[in-house]
């Protein structure tokens, strides 16, 4: 198959079953300081550090830079693909096709004072924000200082610890729509839920979100329950080997690590991927893990569950590509 021969030579690829014969070269947007790169590994983007390369992969540092990548692939048929902070995802082996939009360096952050807002850009880490909010004495974000993603993500799944979840605190978020025109959605458009929200499995592109907290708290308390529950997760959760989180949603019955743990699951491991022993709703990258040992690893933690407690556990984490 031989993509249109209309598309400049750097960027035509002919296929012969899983072969390329020919690689193409970067791609510069003109007017931009943006760069479109062929066959990026995405295993250097996500948390787990497993998946194939994207086709083509890009990381806008302004909103004009995505919508002139978004123009970009939309004009040669291309399909897109969304990413943060990758502390979400599992990437196959196999790799992404099409254009991989990369909101990594959409950082920026205001505070006002006098209404208690915060806007973030989408690839603004939300832990960072956490802190910066808590040395303000602003309350509201304690409970984020030790998520991994970002704000994009942290909107789109509805990120949430120690009872407390993005919902609470929303106002609106800027979207960048399919049609490549950017909208303001208010929290209520999101229908928010548990871990879950309209965003997801949808092709709407956060690009950044106000938040309302409480400026007028005291400083030395909002650090300290913000110190304490980072404590709390450091102490309770693995971070010295690459994961996602948490894999699983808690069901209504009992948390997930609880009943992995219950039979007898820490510690089980196919190829290089594990069942956390420090927390049993983790799973590891021991070394050298594919992601097919993490998704095999995945369904036979679910197969387990139904097997023993009669329940099906969904998971959080985010699947791209074929498995």
């Amino acid at each position: 198959m031989t993509l249109s021969s209309n598309l400049p030579q750097s960027e035509r690829l002919i296929y012969y079953g899983s072969q390329r014969s020919l690689t193409p070269t970067p791609v510069h947007l003109p007017g931009t300081d943006c760069t479109i790169s062929p066959e990026v590994p995405l295993a250097h983007y996500t948390s787990f550090r497993v998946g194939g390369p994207a086709q083509w992969y890009v990381a806008p540092r302004r909103w004009e830079e995505v919508l002139e990548s978004f123009d970009w692939a939309k004009a040669r048929g291309l399909p897109m693909t969304h990413l943060g902070a990758g502390s979400n995802l599992l990437v196959c082996d196999r790799g992404i096709p099409g254009l991989v939009i990369s909101t990594r360096h959409l950082r920026h952050r205001e505070f006002d004072a006098e209404s208690g807002y915060i806007t973030a850009g989408a690839g603004e880490p939300i832990a960072r924000l956490a802190w910066q909010a808590a040395k303000r004495g602003w309350r509201g974000l304690e409970w984020a200082v030790g998520i991994p993603g970002t704000v994009g993500g942290s909107v789109v799944m509805n990120a949430g610890a120690h009872a407390r979840c993005l919902a609470d605190v929303l106002v609106n978020a800027l979207v960048l729509l399919p049609d490549g025109t950017i909208e303001q959605l208010e929290a209520k458009d999101f229908d928010y839920r548990y871990r879950t929200s309209a965003l997801q499995g949808s092709d709407r592109l956060v690009l950044q979100a106000t938040f309302k907290l409480q400026p007028d708290s005291t400083r030395s308390q909002v650090m300290a329950a913000t110190t304490q529950n980072l404590q709390q997760r450091k102490t309770s959760q693995p971070y010295h080997l690459p994961s996602c989180g948490s894999v699983f949603r808690n069901p209504q019955s009992n948390a997930a690590g609880w009943l992995i743990e219950q039979i007898g699951l820490k510690g089980y491991q196919i190829g290089g991927a594990q069942v956390a022993h420090r927390h049993a709703n983790f799973i590891l990258n021991c070394g050298g893990a594919k992601a097919v040992d993490i998704f095999n690893l995945i369904h036979y933690v679910q197969e387990q569950v139904e097997r023993h407690w009669s329940l099906s556990l969904q998971p959080e984490v985010k699947l791209l590509g074929e498995f």
